[in-house]
């Protein structure tokens, strides 16, 4: 089923060897391989915004894809190395730490196999403890993209149901009134992408021109408080102006036309950011 495309995404940034190694582990095992990057720029750690990019993405790439997804703040402990075979018959290998968590939830997980590293491990690298990004998971993605191994070959079956999930906000709906968490920044432009679906913000009786009350608190601080217009695109307001929209994920967004509203007002990510949309009558 796999399909020679292999898709690596890291928090190893561009500014060492580290993605270079991985990339060159995938050619010796295959160099007709083709290699390609999701980001290297995932927040250190962060194992939230790893799973959130993977479900940004991977819908886009063919049937038998291969990801491989490195963010790994507990490399040489005790969490699994897993391959998790997606409903769309792609295949993710990566860290069991939460990385999986808006793929089994949004998407769906049909399997997931513990990666045996005696037979899938690089030869001489037992003693190396911390770059299983190189060692472990570039080198057993490559062998399933390739096709050098199946799927049953990564190594024994585990439950679905313990794969190791992150939180996500859930959404409150009220009459006049939908709440949910800053998710992640769309992060070039500095806009904010909400956890509040386009079908949960439909409860508001939304159309384009309306304006809502919007507030982002921290911790119970306010950090911003306003009324936004709602559009179908940026130009839908002047330069400098708020905007609320439906993003490409089909999540409620909020921008600023040609600025950065991350930046503007100082704002993070994650669930103790939240964000209230409230209709004005």
């Amino acid at each position: 089923m796999s399909n020679k495309l292999l898709v690596l995404q890291s928090d190893f940034g561009l500014v060492d060897g580290a993605v270079s190694a991985m990339i060159g582990v995938a050619l010796q095992e295959d160099p007709s391989l083709g290699v390609h990057h999701l980001t290297h720029d995932i927040t250190p750690y962060h194992t939230f915004e790893a799973s959130y990019r993977l479900f940004q993405t991977i819908e886009y790439w063919p049937e038998g894809t291969t990801f491989v997804s490195v963010v790994d703040p507990g490399v040489g402990s005790s969490r699994k190395s897993v391959v998790a075979l997606t409903e769309q018959n792609q295949y993710i290998v990566t860290p069991d730490n939460g990385t999986l968590s808006h793929i089994k939830r949004h998407i769906g997980i049909k399997a997931v196999r513990e990666i045996s590293e005696v037979e899938n491990r690089r030869q001489n690298t037992e003693h190396s403890y911390t770059f299983h990004g190189r060692d472990v998971y570039a080198y057993t993605g490559a062998k399933l993209a390739s096709g050098h191994i199946s799927f049953e070959e990564v190594g024994p079956e585990l439950s679905v149901d313990q794969i190791l999930e992150v939180a996500e906000v859930e959404t409150q709906v009220a009459e006049s009134q939908i709440s949910g968490a800053i998710d992640i920044l769309d992060v070039r432009f500095g806009s904010l992408w909400t956890s509040i679906s386009r079908e949960e913000f439909q409860h508001l009786s939304p159309s384009f021109g309306d304006r809502f009350e919007v507030t982002i608190s921290h911790h119970d601080l306010l950090i911003y408080q306003n009324q936004v217009t709602y559009g179908k695109s940026f130009a839908d307001v002047g330069l400098g102006q708020p905007i609320l929209y439906i993003n490409s994920l089909y999540r409620v967004g909020l921008a600023i036309n040609q600025g950065s509203f991350a930046k503007a007002y100082n704002v993070g990510v994650g669930s103790s950011w939240r964000i209230s949309i409230k209709k004005i009558k």
